[in-house]
């Protein structure tokens, strides 16, 4: 009896106290991705990963379940304690993306994942990318130093660690995504523009060299060489056909189930999951998915712009300004504004270490915009 009281406490202190329509966001966007893996993509991917007709859509809604179960605890626990645990999960995930390049599962050309013993096949960096947030928001904002340009080169140290070993599975899509994220930080917490512009000219230079001098890292210039000229490769293969099939969805679609493209590029239901959505539903369904993430972004704006701490200023900052880069980078590559990244769609895309992430992102985002009770 006392555990259940307990219980009905803790949710209800949980319940009255975190922002309601953030949270109905959230649950609204989840769901959208759930009804699209369902009338869109399930059939055709359960056939890729060789399983029965429905059993991608119940992993999918398994993922969302679990999602939400770490949405509860992120956002319910004290944020002391969210800060001194996300150190100590921020260095355990930095680990697992050590160990990628060692003993990762390989899967078309690059080390990306682990399969470790007990533990369900995951994606690392989707571990670092919130805690990383957290982690060096925390280094900004430590008042036992202070001198800023101290704690500008940690985080920068941090963040290029990161960096670095993303670099060796490779993955440039997630290291530009990482070093976007700490320069909204560091630009949040008031370094000079200058300064901003002198590192970025330097970060390009470096990224120029290693594209096009360093064997490894070759495939990126020939993507980038036929992302500029489409007559000079087959990587445009995926992004042609996701925006023909936009093209030919029109504005409000061809229907549910008529689409083609779910059956063309194998990553339909990940890395162009809104081409899949155009093409079935119309151009009009991303305008109103897109609305839907400018109101979720514009709400945690308007919680950032009252907020008085510093550092839960700069963690929503760098929380929101994640969730936004990656939607438009998903968006910029489905309508072939930018090359191929394999980014997913937040929210919406299948996959459950992506919607792991993101329940993490949406757990501190709701943590750190409850009520104040004085």
């Amino acid at each position: 009896m006392e555990s259940k009281n307990l219980l009905y406490s803790v949710y209800y202190n949980w319940w009255k106290n975190i922002d309601k329509f953030i949270f109905s966001l959230i649950i609204f966007l989840f769901l959208i991705g759930l009804f699209f893996s369902l009338v869109s993509t399930s059939l055709i991917a359960s056939d890729k990963l060789d399983t029965n007709d429905y059993s991608f859509f119940f992993k999918h809604l398994a993922f969302i379940i679990l999602g939400l179960a770490v949405i509860f605890i992120f956002s319910s626990i004290d944020q002391n304690k969210l800060f001194k645990y996300s150190i100590i999960v921020f260095l355990i995930s930095l680990i697992f993306l050590f160990l990628v390049p060692l003993i990762g599962i390989e899967v078309k050309g690059s080390k990306r994942w682990l399969d470790l013993y007990l533990l369900p096949r995951f994606q690392p960096v989707e571990l670092v990318k919130p805690f990383l947030i957290i982690f060096i928001s925390l280094i900004l904002c430590n008042q036992k130093y202070n001198n800023i340009f101290y704690k500008y080169f940690f985080s920068f140290l941090i963040t290029l660690i990161v960096v670095l070993l993303l670099s060796l599975q490779p993955d440039i899509g997630q290291s530009l995504l990482v070093l976007f994220s700490w320069s909204i930080l560091i630009f949040t917490s008031g370094i000079s523009m200058i300064f901003l512009i002198f590192l970025f000219s330097s970060l390009i230079f470096v990224f120029i060299y290693l594209v096009f001098f360093v064997q490894k890292f070759e495939y990126i210039k020939n993507r980038l060489i036929s992302f500029f000229d489409s007559e000079s490769g087959t990587y445009n293969f995926q992004s042609d056909k996701a925006l023909e099939s936009i093209t030919s969805g029109g504005f409000f679609g061809k229907g549910i189930g008529e689409g083609t493209l779910k059956n063309r590029v194998p990553e339909a239901h990940t890395d162009y999951i809104i081409s899949v959505i155009s093409e079935e539903f119309g151009v009009i369904a991303i305008i109103l998915i897109s609305l839907l993430f400018l109101v979720f972004i514009y709400s945690v704006f308007k919680k950032v712009y009252l907020e008085n701490d510093e550092k839960i200023k700069l963690i929503l900052v760098g929380s929101i300004s994640l969730i936004l880069m990656q939607t438009m980078i998903h968006i910029g590559v489905n309508i072939r504004l930018f090359p191929t990244t394999g980014m997913t769609l937040p929210f919406i895309s299948y996959g459950g270490s992506s919607i792991i992430s993101i329940s993490i992102l949406s757990g501190v985002i709701l943590n750190l915009t409850k009520r104040k009770i004085n």
